[in-house]
């Protein structure tokens, strides 16, 4: 076999190259943590500025509850009156709900016993033509059986 050798310069531009392309790709993948530190740095920053800004309007929110501002007597009386009248209201419709609701139960019945009624004249007639037809069955069986004993002909 020939003997390849490659020249000291060559090797070296070789070397410096793949150097080069290493280092390139070490600093992209730099560059991306660098980045994804900062992205994470701001986030967390952000959701610290949230918190505040949201411990800000419950607090505001707690203060308002503390100053309430009376109302005058004439505004509380209507304000009674109102809450009065819806009571009075929820009870009205909570009774009409009941009735409703018995009123559906009593028709749903009585259509059912209605059903029901109807049901039994079928079956009944049913009956009746079946017992016609066997009592006519029997019968011609009955006159055929007294023949045979009298000696009569079939």
């Amino acid at each position: 076999m020939a003997d390849v050798t490659i020249p000291d310069n060559i090797f070296y531009i070789i070397i410096a190259v793949i150097a080069l392309v290493a280092i390139i790709v070490i600093l992209m993948q730099w560059r991306k943590v660098r980045e994804a530190q900062s992205n994470v740095e701001f986030l967390d920053k952000q959701a610290q500025l949230r918190k505040i800004e949201l411990v800000e309007q419950d607090l505001e929110s707690k203060r308002m509850m503390e100053n309430v501002i009376p109302l005058p007597k004439e505004q509380q009386e209507r304000l009674s009156n109102i809450r009065k009248g819806t009571s009075d209201l929820m009870q009205q419709t909570g009774f009409l709900h009941n009735e409703v609701n018995e009123r559906v139960t009593r028709l749903e019945a009585r259509t059912e016993y209605l059903k029901l009624q109807k049901l039994l004249l079928d079956i009944e007639k049913k009956e009746q033509e079946l017992d016609k037809k066997s009592s006519k069955t029997i019968k011609s069986e009955d006159v055929q059986a007294v023949r045979g004993i009298k000696g009569g002909k079939p």
